[in-house]
């Protein structure tokens, strides 16, 4: 069920052997992302339950989903790009079929971050999966 750019993502992971290749991987994503405009950095895009500073603004375009997304930390920006490659262009009806728990498994995420960082993973796709609903 995961888009080809996360298909992607899962595709490199496999291809990095080392933790700190990955997690490096991930930052560059995030370095990649565009920078969410300013103006959108309010209360109502912040997300609650991250250590750091987690803006998502969501938006809906012909019946499919995107998000953009920014953080104060560069892996949780990475994290955001992560969330995006699995959740962006899909349908709004798919978005609470999608098993981002299983799919970020795949990557052994879970695994390496700090509890502080999985909980606010977990706090960005409920903010996802409620804004698609």
């Amino acid at each position: 069920m995961a888009s080809p750019a996360f298909e992607d993502i899962a595709e490199t992971f496999e291809f990095l052997d080392d933790w700190e290749d990955r997690y490096r991987h991930v930052i560059e994503m995030g370095r990649a992302l565009p920078p969410m405009d300013d103006a959108l950095k309010v209360p109502a895009t912040k997300v609650d339950g991250c250590a750091s500073q987690v803006w998502i603004m969501p938006s809906v375009d012909g019946g499919r989903f995107d998000f953009q997304g920014d953080s104060d930390a560069m892996i949780v920006k990475g994290l955001i790009a992560v969330l995006h490659a699995l959740y962006a262009g899909a349908a709004v009806e798919e978005i609470p079929r999608i098993d981002a728990r299983a799919e970020l498994a795949r990557l052994g995420l879970h695994d390496h971050l700090s509890a502080q960082r999985s909980n606010g993973l977990r706090a960005m796709v409920e903010r996802i999966r409620a804004s698609a609903g």
